[in-house]
């Protein structure tokens, strides 16, 4: 019997909005939700700030985080990956 723990993360995809704080980027992430009684589909957004090492990661750039240990008050989240450049 072994006792590693197998933990997946939860991982969203997402555009990089503001760039402006140290080793910090805010991302919105929008996701589809379906209306429970009128069935229509509409888009639900919210904002995560993600660990940016050094600043890599600028405005404009879609890319994906990934849950990790709370780093701050408000940031449980990292970048893992650049998914399209930005303008």
């Amino acid at each position: 019997m072994s006792d590693a723990k197998t933990q997946t993360r939860s991982r969203l995809k997402g555009v990089v909005i503001s760039d402006k704080m140290q080793e910090t980027a805010v991302v919105l992430v929008e996701r589809l939700v379906k209306h429970p009684k009128y069935d229509k589909r509409y888009k639900q957004s919210k904002k995560y700030k993600a660990h940016n090492p050094e600043n890599t990661f600028k405005t404009g750039e879609k890319v994906m985080i990934e849950s990790c240990r709370p780093m701050s008050k408000d940031k449980c989240w990292r970048i893992v990956d650049r998914l399209t450049a930005g303008e």
